[in-house]
């Protein structure tokens, strides 16, 4: 799909209903995202191969949600595995890395290698990045038990030096000049990158069943960027992009990121950049400081919730009564459905924000300074979760603030974002958000 600067990801009309996430899902099916104009020099990055390396799925998450393509063609597939990731594991059956050679028609994971494996050959494609997150410090030389040639972090993996293919195949030449480039930008000398040649033809019978081998022998120029486990998440993007900037700008792919190259910028990109939308954007969530539980959250009574979300690693899950929002490996919060009959109504909100008319349709945040006042709108009964006024049973007309709201009833956990809910009898409209500003 083509990303404009609005765009949300991962529409998802029917929700995955599963009673437990140890259940054989074959649901999680990964997002292939096409950025740039497409052309005949086209990047390929992939994320997410092993869900045990956020750095990998994250640093390519990146790269569809926050990149914009200005010259050149780049393809993102930027959470693979998107099961193990869910599931916090290197491979809940069996590390996919290692089924590029041989693998069943019966094996869970067949349909996405197979996949995988298409877009891989795809005569657009001239250059493949599978990024990784790789135990210690890779060193040519043993020096300690972390820094070793047995380690696989902070290096550039190439199966040879050279390939036979008219675009890239200076494998090592290629190597050493994205090594050259992130070591221009190190946060620490320890972090130092090398070009780790693997020499998989010579006899390396776990590399032979890789993706990027199989890549080779269809005559793909194919790296791996590894960044280390010992660094924090922050740290491990910070590598990954650095890497995946100098690989387009060798294919000659320009770009604008949208924010600073900085471990800080990173961090809050990941962290607080994040929401989650649902039913047309009836309900919008910001997920930066979510509460853990949100009660009652409407869901249609069919039980189907369709969804938008902001980032291709995020998704929502059923465990027993609840719904759980996925984003990579972490669990942000879960909903106790409140199984009710949707409306279309499509008309806007007239709120007093401090003494000022603005006009709202469902699913905006709107912030005020000290009072809301909702104008009344016919045949629609309002609710503010977790204002109680006995004598009002439709909470129009009043000047209400942040004190009168108890807290616990916020969606976010430093209590200054609260719903409020629109009805039509005990049917539901929509929801606004209403913020108030420190």
């Amino acid at each position: 799909m083509n990303l404009g600067i609005l765009q949300l990801f991962k529409i998802s009309l029917i929700f995955i209903c599963l009673q437990h996430l140890n259940a054989d899902v074959k649901s999680f099916d990964f997002d292939f995202i096409k950025k740039g104009q497409q052309n005949e020099n086209t990047l390929l990055i992939i994320g997410g191969i092993q869900g045990d390396e956020p750095g990998a799925f994250m640093a390519a998450s990146l790269i569809a949600t926050h990149y914009d393509i200005k010259k050149g063609s780049v393809w993102v597939i930027p959470n693979l595995n998107f099961y193990s990731i869910i599931k916090r594991s290197r491979g809940p059956y069996g590390d996919m890395n290692r089924k590029f050679a041989k693998l069943s028609e019966n094996d869970p994971d067949y349909n996405t290698v197979q996949r995988i494996k298409k877009y891989i050959k795809s005569d657009e494609v001239k250059l493949i990045l599978n990024l990784h997150d790789g135990s210690g410090f890779y060193r040519e030389k043993h020096l300690s038990n972390e820094l070793s040639p047995l380690r696989w972090g902070q290096c550039s993996i190439i199966d040879q030096s050279n390939l036979d293919i008219e675009s890239y195949g200076n494998l090592e030449e290629i190597s050493t000049k994205v090594v050259n480039s992130i070591n221009n930008n190190l946060i620490k000398s320890r972090d130092k990158y090398h070009v780790k040649n693997t020499k998989t033809r010579l006899g390396d019978k776990e590399m032979e069943k890789s993706l990027t081998y199989y890549a080779i022998n269809n005559g793909k120029a194919a790296f791996a960027n590894e960044a280390s486990k010992e660094l924090n998440l922050e740290e491990r993007v910070y590598y990954h992009l650095l890497a995946i900037e100098e690989y387009m700008n060798i294919m000659g792919i320009e770009f604008h990121r949208k924010f600073n190259l900085t471990t800080s910028d990173i961090k809050n990109v990941i962290d607080h950049d994040i929401f989650i939308s649902f039913y047309d954007e009836k309900i919008k969530l910001p997920l930066s400081k979510v509460r853990k539980l949100l009660r009652y959250f409407p869901i249609s009574k069919d039980g189907n919730l369709e969804f938008t979300t902001s980032s291709p690693l995020m998704t929502i899950v059923k465990e027993g009564k609840e719904y759980i929002i996925h984003y990579g490996n972490r669990k942000l919060a879960k909903l106790h459905p409140d199984y009710i009959k949707f409306i279309e109504d499509e008309r806007k909100i007239n709120i007093f924000i401090d003494g000022v008319k603005n006009s709202i349709k469902f699913g905006d945040i709107i912030y005020a300074k000290d009072t809301f006042n909702i104008e009344p709108i016919p045949n629609l009964r309002v609710n503010v979760i977790g204002y109680v006024n006995k004598n009002k049973k439709n909470e129009v007309g009043l000047d209400i603030t942040k004190k009168e709201i108890v807290k616990r009833f916020s969606i976010d956990q430093d209590g200054n974002i609260f719903r409020i809910e629109f009805y039509q009898g005990d049917k539901f409209a929509g929801m606004i958000l209403l913020g108030f500003e420190k």
